[in-house]
């Protein structure tokens, strides 16, 4: 069936159009993001079972593994083949991506966010941000904002949405969702890179229910299929979801039909969608991400650290070569063993052992420095303690260490937290239409109190909390910096 995007029409958003976005999109875009992810997940994929008498090694493969030379997977140089052929050696893979990527989550959402209300009216200020509150708590919490850091590190750029489901009443109606790149199209103005004139949401899911084969289809697969798992019964069916999102329209489509026509103006001309960039990149949609520098490091330390491997498995064990000792081969070399001989041209030289490779250790270790320079996280931020980082005994001195660590989190949190504010007036717009709270535009400023990073001093924060009250700081704000719910304090 053929979309009916006349809504869409003043947009120049047609059906020619459309599907050259979500072709162009799964052809270009998708595979470097599930790239992109494989690389931080580094999942293992199973591969076949070896035959009678085949030694392969491990039962899986990883996904790092396509980063590696032929010399050492094999000629078939992927991850996941099932026959790999050119004698593949040891493969060590230390996954320095998945650790550093989750450490920058924890440094920016380890704790909960606060979302303080800019409105005049006292009363209002304070509705406003039990509202806000309960909405981002219904939607996900915490989860949903460290779920939100994770694809935005990932992928260089997350999008959040903001919904209203009618089969819902109240602030219940109201959520925000998480959408990942994978996932996402953004249809951009042609006249300004930092607006949306529409958005696009295109996947695939599984449903209940499997798709039985033909019968031919299924003979063919019984023919192929050694190991009798049923898959010649049928396969898992799977439906087409695209959705198309504008300021005064919402459209649904299943496998291309038509099942959702919404059309809304709650929005005030803007397409309800709040845009984040992990870190800004001018002049693109699309932001920097985390894993895309690392990777060629990740690449070269997986290939050093799987060169160490083989080379220690040739050398860990010593061997001999003797020279005129018969028998020698039949006896094991083992202490209080002694051989004869009347030849007195015998000899026996040792050689092999495991030596020391003062160039390879130093490649490794700058390979891991040179990580800690371009993701800025050093060991430290994950526990790790090295005896030359010094005394770490104030706090001062700590910030010092995380320093790269602790800038970049705050230049991000600029950019995460313009996309929280967008989100959270979109939320204070929906509620507003839907008659839950009445707002002004003007009353639906917020700004954001984010926690430090850092453990906290709770004798240094209980005296800065006491200067900021004699100073003239509201109590409840103070409240909510060291953490404490106005009902733990008993305040109204």
């Amino acid at each position: 069936m053929s979309y009916q995007l006349a809504a869409f029409s003043p947009l120049g958003l047609d059906e020619a159009f459309l599907r050259h976005l979500i072709d162009e999109h799964a052809a270009a875009k998708l595979p470097r993001l599930n790239r992109f992810w494989s690389y931080y997940r580094n999942p293992l994929k199973p591969v076949a079972p070896a035959a009678a008498g085949e030694h392969r090694g491990p039962w899986y493969r990883q996904a790092q593994e396509a980063g590696l030379p032929a010399r050492i997977v094999g000629r078939a140089g992927l991850a996941g083949a099932e026959a790999v052929q050119g004698g593949r050696r040891e493969v060590v893979i230390e996954n320095d991506i998945a650790w550093r990527i989750q450490a920058m989550v924890d440094f920016m959402f380890s704790r909960p966010v606060s979302i303080l209300s800019t409105a005049d009216d006292q009363t209002l200020r304070r509705e406003i941000e039990r509202t806000l509150d309960r909405v981002w708590e219904n939607s996900g919490g915490i989860a949903l904002m460290q779920d939100m850091a994770l694809l935005g590190h990932v992928y260089g750029h997350v999008d959040l949405v903001v919904r209203i489901d009618p089969a819902l009443k109240g602030l219940d109606a109201v959520r925000i969702e998480v959408i990942e790149p994978t996932r996402g199209i953004p249809v951009i103005d042609p006249t300004d890179y930092r607006t949306l004139a529409a958005y696009v949401v295109h996947f695939e899911r599984d449903e209940i229910g499997v798709e039985p084969r033909h019968w031919l289809d299924s003979l063919s697969a019984r023919a192929t299929n050694r190991r009798g798992d049923g898959s010649a019964r049928g396969q898992r069916r799977r439906s087409s979801v695209t959705e198309i999102i504008s300021a005064d329209a919402r459209q649904l489509y299943i496998n291309d039909r038509l099942v959702s026509d919404d059309r809304t103006l709650w929005t005030g001309g803007r397409v309800p969608v709040a845009h984040i960039q992990n870190v800004s990149e001018p002049f693109r949609y699309d932001g920097f991400g985390e894993v895309e520098a690392l990777i060629p490091l990740q690449d070269e330390l997986n290939t050093r650290l799987s060169d160490r491997a083989s080379r220690v498995t040739m050398q860990s064990f010593k061997m001999y070569l003797a020279r005129g000792i018969e028998g020698f081969e039949k006896s094991p070399v083992a202490p209080g063993m002694m051989w004869s001989t009347e030849n007195p041209g015998a000899s026996i030289q040792e050689f092999g052992g495991d030596g020391a490779s003062p160039s390879e250790e130093s490649h490794v270790q700058e390979i891991r420095e040179a990580l800690d320079k371009v993701s800025g996280v050093p060991p430290l931020a994950s526990g790790v303690v090295r005896a030359r980082i010094g005394n770490l005994s104030s706090a001062n001195a700590l910030r010092i260490t995380l320093m790269g660590l602790l800038s970049k989190t705050a230049r991000k949190r600029v950019t995460y937290g313009r996309g929280m504010t967008v989100a959270s007036e979109l939320v204070l717009a929906a509620l507003d239409s839907l008659g839950v709270l009445r707002t002004e535009p003007r009353d639906r400023g917020v700004t954001l109190h984010w926690p430090d990073p850092l453990p906290a001093d709770d004798a240094g924060s209980a005296l800065a909390a006491e200067a900021k009250l004699r100073l003239g700081v509201p109590r409840e704000r103070v409240l909510d910096e060291l953490g404490y719910s106005h009902a733990d304090a008993g305040v109204t």
